[in-house]
């Protein structure tokens, strides 16, 4: 099954045809549009975040981990729960993978989720909010009461014209919670509060947008740029980070989770302080977080009898890259070679990029694969050839490979695995497509490095 295909002449045009005519309708035209629509779509459903407390997630890394460990905290405590995220959409006790190539979902989609939370009965809905989310107004007439900021690195820096337009996209969650008028729920005001990691460079940004409450959390001691001085800051103590999870403590409460890696520290610590900024005290934080086994699509393990490491994973940033990789080298065996196989999305999306995943993963890894990501409207041959820059710049002296049959890569990759070695599959987690310039066609990597892995296992039988 071949997903790198090939578009016709008439497809081409197309597409070139669509991009001229944007580039030709003024800018505050196409705001206006996206308002307009944003407007009708909270109109249209009867402005249903008005009926529960909504949770917006924003930064770079982390925010669909984050939301996943505080839905489940949330729910411990015995609120009834929504989610929508790139992960998944969540109502209650009805869950279902994200269908769409998009983290947050589109004006009238997010509506529609919200007022169906309504009408089931949340008292809670978690959004996981973009910073191209925000530029098309998909937040507007979202009534936020908690807006919460992960971390910030580059990315969407071509999209956004900069990185500091990148910043201030991701700021207009706490403007917008700053604006926002206050509810009457269950006869109580609900209060407008702040979430921020004071750890990030930019956190002064972030924590100085006005707000009822405002709540910081550190794992470096320190509370810097804590707006105003009016912050209430959480620190975390006695950090853990090896083979079998992560481990902190947090005011005189220890948590303990199975999942690996210290980013995953800062996204369960995020989660529990928003929790705890909503009521839920850090007991019952902990207590839900340790029964956490994994995250859908973040460092997931398939384990079917095979004698090598084998981990999915959505990373798809410089800063991801990093903290995977990170990650793997703490579990990489003496005699264990690191196998990675990856690409880069295409559509113009952020093309700077691509050489510095290169670079990382030849830092860590032993073999490389690159192969077809998401490559819409662009030759998958120049992606690769993109990323294979870094690596040679980098100095890479294992070995590298490209497969644009995705399928074809991931089986290289398993059929090239020895004992103790780690096989690493980046950046479609549990994406159900992959998006070409035939439009998007179903993929389910997780299932495919099943099948590859069961295959191999039968053909050495």
């Amino acid at each position: 099954m071949v997903y790198c295909v090939r578009s016709s002449k008439k497809d081409e045009d197309i597409m070139a045809l669509k991009s001229s005519v944007k580039q030709l309708i003024p800018s505050f035209l196409i705001s206006a549009y996206h308002f307009s629509l944003a407007f009708m779509a909270a109109l249209w459903y009867g402005f249903p975040s008005g009926s529960m407390i909504v949770i917006g997630v924003t930064g770079t890394k982390g925010k669909s981990s984050t939301i996943f460990m505080c839905a489940k905290i949330l729910e411990e405590a015995g609120m009834k729960v929504a989610v929508s995220s790139s992960l998944m959409f969540k109502i209650k006790e009805n869950e279902w993978l994200n269908p769409y190539h998009m983290t947050m979902a589109g004006r009238f989609k997010l509506q529609e989720f919200l007022y169906q939370a309504k009408t089931a009965g949340c008292t809670h809905a978690l959004i996981e909010t973009t910073s191209e989310g925000i530029k098309q107004y998909r937040h507007r007439f979202i009534n936020f009461d908690v807006a919460a900021f992960t971390n910030l690195s580059p990315e969407h820096i071509e999209a956004h014209g900069g990185f500091e337009n990148y910043k201030q996209a991701k700021g207009k969650l706490f403007a917008a919670l700053e604006q926002a008028r206050r509810k009457t729920l269950s006869g109580k005001q609900a209060e407008k509060i702040s979430v921020v990691n004071m750890d990030d460079e930019h956190a002064a940004y972030f924590s100085g947008f006005k707000a009822d409450k405002k709540y910081g959390f550190s794992i470096k001691g320190a509370c810097k740029g804590a707006g105003g001085g009016d912050t209430v800051c959480v620190f975390a103590s006695a950090v853990k980070v090896d083979a079998s999870g992560i481990a902190f403590t947090a005011d005189d409460v220890s948590f303990s989770l199975h999942v690996l890696g210290e980013f995953n520290i800062y996204n369960a610590f995020a989660a529990a302080v928003i929790a705890k900024s909503l009521g839920v005290d850090f007991n019952a934080a902990s207590a839900a977080l340790k029964k956490i086994e994994e995250i859908p699509g973040r460092m997931k393990f398939v384990r079917e009898g095979q004698k090598f490491t084998a981990i999915i994973d959505l990373a798809h940033t410089p800063s991801s890259f990093e903290g995977a990789f990170g990650m793997l080298a703490t579990l990489k065996q003496p005699h264990g070679r690191i196998i990675a196989v990856f690409g880069s999305a295409g559509g113009g999306r952020d093309k700077w990029k691509r050489p510095e995943l290169g670079k990382i993963a030849a830092r860590y890894c032993d073999y490389i694969i690159l192969t077809n990501e998401d490559s819409y409207d662009e030759d998958p041959d120049a992606i690769c050839a993109a990323i294979a820059e870094g690596i040679s710049a980098a100095g890479f002296h294992g070995v590298l490979e490209t497969i644009q049959d995705r399928r074809k890569a991931i089986r290289t990759a398993v059929d090239k695995a020895r004992w103790n070695d780690i096989v690493i599959f980046l950046g479609k987690g549990t994406e159900q497509t992959m998006v070409t310039k035939e439009g998007p066609l179903p993929w389910n990597e997780e299932g495919i490095v099943i099948e590859e892995i069961r295959n191999m296992l039968y053909d050495r039988k």
